[in-house]
């Protein structure tokens, strides 16, 4: 009979009788909680476990705990690459510490976020990371008066645990790219208003406009969402025929904005890198694999889902706070401005 059949009815304590050791250390050295210990006692365990074909039921012994091994996640949508990308990054590095995570949306609304988090909660998920964090958000201050474990992503609140690209940073590397090029006619396009991202990115971007003594016209400065849309609707306002002047340059606050303005440049016939240099954010997979290849600020976001992790199993560890470095990864579709005749 192989090993599959007689599975189910292999115990604990046959592995601990087995084994030659007592119940509570075979069940210490199956504990996929922990570390593995690399004892003499544990190694053997383990080896006799897959040699009888035991399976540790974690239901059971999550029950048991009051644990379900589950975390929710709570993210504006999926249809947006970066979000997407975070939530597969979240799975994997939650499902190396032994955890398995499930995902809502809520479009952004509070409302719906109020609800698609009450539902995750509902299924006794041990905690929560969330995407959807806005500046005026009430949620994540709820979440700390019950004291109901959670991290929030991509975005902040500037209180609760959150793990996060430095996006000042990100957002004055991008603009500083660009002067170091020479532009001085210079736009910037960024995300709503009640994200911390998008007014991280603006500050940063204004700090290096600052530094270099340019002043920036204000309807240079445009805060339209992140969607390709608004990339389109802005690169309308920028480039289109009754503007008087144009920018030679534009730091979009995310890779889909710079694809929205990439479309509206070639319906105003500008060539991407050498009539307007644009730089985006995120560096999504397809931002290196456009036409003409996108500079884009990447952001680590493997790092960001191991550090929210963390910040929920340890939910007392200090900074509650962490900021992932940003890196500028230049490409063709940022260059010098072209000399005016």
């Amino acid at each position: 009979m192989d090993t599959a059949d007689k599975a189910p009815s292999v115990t604990l304590r046959d592995v601990a009788a087995a084994s030659g050791v007592s119940l509570s250390t075979a069940s210490r050295a199956l504990d996929e909680r922990a570390a593995s210990s690399r004892s003499a006692n544990a190694v053997r365990v383990r080896k006799v476990a897959e040699e009888l074909g035991y399976r540790r039921n974690s239901f059971a012994s999550n029950l048991r705990r009051g644990e379900t091994r589950t975390l929710g996640v709570l993210v504006p949508r999926l249809s947006d690459t970066v979000m997407a990308l975070m939530f597969e990054q979240i799975e994997r590095a939650a499902a190396d510490r032994g955890y398995f995570a499930v995902v809502a949306t809520s479009g952004d609304d509070p409302g719906d976020e109020r609800r698609a988090t009450d539902t995750l909660l509902d299924r006794s998920v041990d905690g929560l990371i969330l995407a959807t964090a806005r500046l005026d958000d009430r949620l994540p201050l709820l979440l700390r008066e019950r004291h109901i474990p959670h991290a929030l992503v991509l975005r902040t609140d500037g209180v609760s645990p959150s793990s996060l690209g430095d996006d000042e940073v990100g957002g004055y590397l991008a603009v500083r790219h660009l002067i170091d090029l020479g532009h001085r006619d210079i736009a910037v396009v960024t995300g709503p208003s009640f994200t911390s991202s998008a007014v991280a990115r603006l500050a940063g971007g204004r700090r290096a406009l600052d530094e270099a003594h340019i002043d920036t016209p204000e309807d240079w400065i445009l805060s339209p969402g992140y969607g390709i849309e608004h990339g389109f609707a802005a690169g309308d306002a920028l480039f289109g025929e009754a503007v008087r002047r144009r920018p030679t340059a534009v730091f979009a606050a995310n890779d889909n904005i710079a694809m929205g303005l990439v479309s509206a440049a070639h319906r105003h016939r500008l060539a991407i890198g050498e009539d307007l240099s644009l730089v985006g954010y995120n560096d999504t997979p397809l931002a290196a694999r456009l036409p003409t290849p996108l500079t884009s600020v990447r952001v680590p976001l493997d790092q960001i889902a191991r550090t929210a992790i963390d910040l929920i199993i340890n939910p007392h560890s200090e900074p509650r706070i962490r900021k992932a470095l940003p890196t500028l990864i230049p490409r063709e579709s940022s260059g010098p401005p072209r000399p005016t005749s």
